[in-house]
């Protein structure tokens, strides 16, 4: 072992090592119990950023440790390689898609393997190869052969920027997820994944989740968004048409004066037609479509509308209801019509006010009738039916049901449940994404490709059209096809591609057997291996990746191609890691390695003004406040890089970076390595300890039992909650303690102890600094990696206690605190607490009532 540690040359000698002798690779072993540990896998950008590190981290802790505990761990890696900032940066530097993303890949693979990652590369994937999406395309095949795909036309979430279509789910508050830039409503033919056939399980399975965060579970449950409630046909008036309306509120039916409906909806363009309100109609359908069209942006807009020129009547009532154009109202929620109640709703209350539409009550409330002529607001509160037919006089919550089975009888409507859930629109008008597997055919219509033609191969040397077009509907290579069903050589091949969401909604089952050619994934591998029992990933993903994911799993189940549901047992989101942002004012926001200090304080190296320090925010390139890991990696090596990232704060917490941080990891890590170095030439040749705690004394005695509490805390705190920043303080604790102890080195006992304290520190710092864990383990004299050792186990007997620390109160109040013998007497005890200094200035000349003593822990006593 070296005097001086160096990580440079000790972590590429241990990379090479773990490469070599092929460490990392694991098979399905039926006697273990497995353990699957996976982070979501990265985009190819180019380069990893360092929430790239803290997550791989993370994951790779937990990996090394169940490993150390015995589990068969697979802890695979990947690329999640389709998408449009492939397509982006060809065009910005004049490549091909195909060409930037493996140079991307190859980059980033030797920067992950630089920082000493656990995977078994051999299980490497990417999405973007033909036979990782060939299979994606043959399970599209066999959805569509089971009517769990279709295509429509249909309004849909169109980024002119990026010239395709977003799912509601990547509409993020107006802007589209990717570029953020605004998003507008256009009508398109798109396919689409029957998500909500399974809304109702996704939503029951929450509950059932219980290894996933609270607020990942609560964002999943919104966004499903069951509600309860009828479902109500309103003809319109001269027509052979009809309105179907969604209402959690039917007790109020008798109440609606007017319906509104989506701009979207296509009952508005066809009432309008021919009507004089067809060009207003037009023009307000236009300008609505460029809003924000989030529920969260219309509750902030002011409520608008127009008049379509028609009439609907109320199935109840009878009342004579126009129908509206309204921004309120959403095509996402029921069925794109809401019946308005302006006498029970506010925001149908406002829409009556500016329109001067009639406003009947039919809610009561029990302390004052209500007049619609005086009302300033709506009533939205429980009362008695009024002004409702046969159902006045009952409590609005009772007639819930009766109004609903009436609705029934009469056939005019149903109890019902609606979701706010839509389905999942997978067409993309973009070039770098898998091919879906369809011929259009003039003949036969839509013909499922057969599935001998797969893959649908993407061509990768296509280029990109102008302003980022896809190249594909141009390319007679690719569009030409022969149809499967007629033979007709004038058919021509779908040419929109897949969301990339459909290529990370199963990789975690083709991890499994990656290499297999026969199918999606062999199945004894997946049965072997899924579900996965950690999933680590940013929480941005709540919605997207992982309600798709389970959507996902649940169609290969269906497909009895597995056994279970739900793809991830236990789920955990990191948080975000944050930097201060450093700005002057000729360029705006800099770079932290541009900020240099002088005698007025910090300043730009550049133009040498004033530099301003903001808050501390999410690390982005936009703001400039990142730090590139090579930076960290050539100055303190990987293992320092991975302390700091684990030290700095709990996994879910966000990471506030600290150049004061990095430093102090290194500096420890140097403190471990001084100690070892300084004794390791009078224990390398002797065992550990392994007698009974009875065998020592004195310091000795504390060492020992200092490291078995240490061991404990640390297994505790990464088992229970992944509090990798309390387990380092734990080890830290345990070096101060040995730095502490004089060692007579004539002592065999004594280096034993010490030895023991050694190698429980770097066995309890291998998952955590491996490369560094590694080198000492090796320099202790052991000739197997420490990735081999078992995880440290602590006594019991170790952790017994000689004294008892007990609370003394008087009346209640604490007073003293005293030490007792574990062995002392009740009796005893109570004498020490009365005879204490501290508690004898409260209960001097009083008559003392009664002494309570709670075993172990306090001594109560009563004056």
């Amino acid at each position: 072992m070296d005097e001086r540690y160096d990580p440079k040359v000790i972590e590429q000698k241990w990379q090479d090592f773990w490469e070599e002798s092929n460490i990392f690779k694991v098979t399905e072993d039926p006697e273990r119990e497995k353990y699957y540990l996976l982070e979501m896998f990265p985009y190819p950008s180019g380069n990893i950023h360092m929430g790239h590190v803290r997550n791989y981290t993370i994951g790779d802790v937990v990996a090394r440790y169940k490993r150390m505990r015995g589990f068969n761990v697979l802890h695979p890696m990947g690329w999640d390689a389709f998408g449009m900032p492939a397509e982006n940066a060809a065009i910005a530097n004049n490549t091909q898609p195909a060409k930037w993303t493996y140079q991307n890949i190859d980059t980033m693979r030797e920067q992950l393997k630089r920082i000493g990652f656990s995977y078994d590369w051999d299980r490497e994937l990417a999405t973007c190869t033909p036979d990782y999406y060939r299979w994606e395309q043959w399970l599209f095949l066999k959805m569509y052969e089971k009517d769990m795909v279709y295509r429509k036309e249909s309004f849909v979430n169109w980024c002119e920027p990026c010239q395709t279509v977003l799912a509601n789910e990547q509409v993020e508050s107006g802007m589209c997820w990717r570029c953020g830039k605004p998003v507008r409503q256009k009508k398109l033919r798109q396919w689409f994944f029957k998500i909500t056939d399974f809304a109702e399980d996704l939503l029951l399975h929450c509950d059932k989740l219980s290894g996933w965060p609270e607020k990942v579970l609560t964002m999943q449950k919104n966004w499903i968004g069951k509600s309860v409630g009828a479902q109500i046909i309103f003809p319109v008036e001269n027509s052979e048409d009809n309105i179907p309306v969604f209402t959690t509120r039917q007790d109020t039916v008798f109440g609606a004066t007017f319906m509104c409906l989506a701009p979207e909806h296509p009952m508005v363009t066809k009432l309008s037609a021919g009507t004089d309100q067809e060009t207003p109609v037009s023009e307000f359908v236009e300008r609505i479509s460029g809003q924000d069209r989030s529920a969260r942006a219309i509750e902030d807009y002011e409520k608008e509308g127009v008049f379509t020129g028609a009439y609907c009547i109320n199935p109840l009532s009878g009342y004579r209801m126009p129908v509206f154009a309204a921004n309120f109202a959403l095509m996402e929620y029921g069925t794109g019509a809401v019946m308005s109640v302006p006498a029970h709703d506010q925001r149908d209350f406002d829409f009556a006010k500016k329109y001067d539409l009639n406003c009947i009550v039919v809610v009561n409330s029990p302390d004052e009738d209500l007049d619609p002529k005086t009302m300033t607001e709506a009533y939205v509160h429980d009362g008695i039916m009024v002004n409702s037919g046969q159902f006045d006089g009952m409590k609005n919550r009772d007639a819930l049901d009766a109004v609903a089975a009436y609705l029934e009888e009469k056939e005019i409507g149903n109890k019902t449940i609606s979701f706010r859930l839509r389905d999942w629109g997978i067409s993309r008008q973009r070039y770098w994404g898998a091919p879906i597997p369809i011929i259009h055919c003039d003949k036969c219509g839509i013909v499922p490709a057969s599935e001998k033609d797969l893959p649908i191969v993407l061509p990768e040397d296509a280029k990109l059209l102008e302003g980022g077009r896809s190249p594909l509907p141009e390319l007679d290579y690719f569009k030409h096809a022969t149809c499967p069903q007629c033979g007709s050589t004038e058919a021509g091949r779908e040419t929109d591609t897949m969301d990339t969401f459909v290529e990370s909604s199963w990789y975690f089952e083709r991890y499994c057997s990656p290499k297999y050619d026969e199918g999606m994934f062999d199945k004894k591998a997946v049965d072997y291996w899924m579900p996965v029992d950690q999933y680590i990933g940013g929480v941005e993903h709540a919605i997207l990746h992982l309600l798709y994911s389970r959507y996902f799993t649940r169609v290969l189940h269906e497909l009895d191609l597995v056994k279970f549901k739900e793809p991830f047992t236990r789920l955990l989101t990191q948080g975000m890691v944050c930097k201060e942002t450093y700005s002057c004012a000729k360029d705006g926001f800099i770079f932290p390695d541009m900020v240099e200090e002088s005698e007025n304080g910090p300043v730009c190296m550049e133009c040498k003004s004033p530099v301003q320090i903001g808050r501390v925010e999410k690390m982005s390139k936009s703001k400039k406040n990142v730090i590139d890991p090579n930076i960290l990696l050539n100055e303190y090596g990987a293992d320092t890089t991975r302390l700091f990232c684990l030290f700095a704060s709990p996994p879910e917490k966000g990471l506030e970076w600290s150049d004061q941080g990095v430093e102090g990891g290194f500096r420890f890590l140097n403190r471990v390595w001084r100690f070892v170095e300084s004794i390791i030439g009078d224990i390398s040749n002797i065992e550990p300890f392994a007698g009974n705690l009875s065998d020592l004394d004195g310091t000795f005695k504390d060492l020992f039992k200092k490291t078995h509490e240490s061991i404990k805390k640390v297994t505790k705190d990464i088992d229970d909650r992944f509090h990798f920043n309390t387990a380092i303080s734990a080890v830290m604790e345990l070096v101060n303690a040995m730095y502490a102890v004089d060692v007579d080195r004539s002592d065999k006992m004594q280096l034993q102890v010490m030895r023991h304290a050694i190698e429980s520190v770097v066995l309890l710092l291998a998952p955590i600094v491996p490369h560094f864990a590694e080198e000492i383990w090796s320099g202790l004299g052991n000739t197997t990696s420490i990735l081999d050792a078992s995880w440290p186990c602590y006594e019991e007997s170790a952790l017994e206690k000689d004294e008892l620390l007990i609370v003394v109160q008087v009346n209640g109040k604490l007073r003293s605190r005293i030490s007792v013998g574990v062995d002392t007497d009740d009796e005893t005890i109570k004498s020490i607490a009365l005879a204490d200094e501290r508690v004898g200035g409260f209960i001097e000349g009083k008559k003392i009532r009664k002494v309570i003593l709670v075993k172990n822990k306090l001594v109560n006593i009563v004056v």
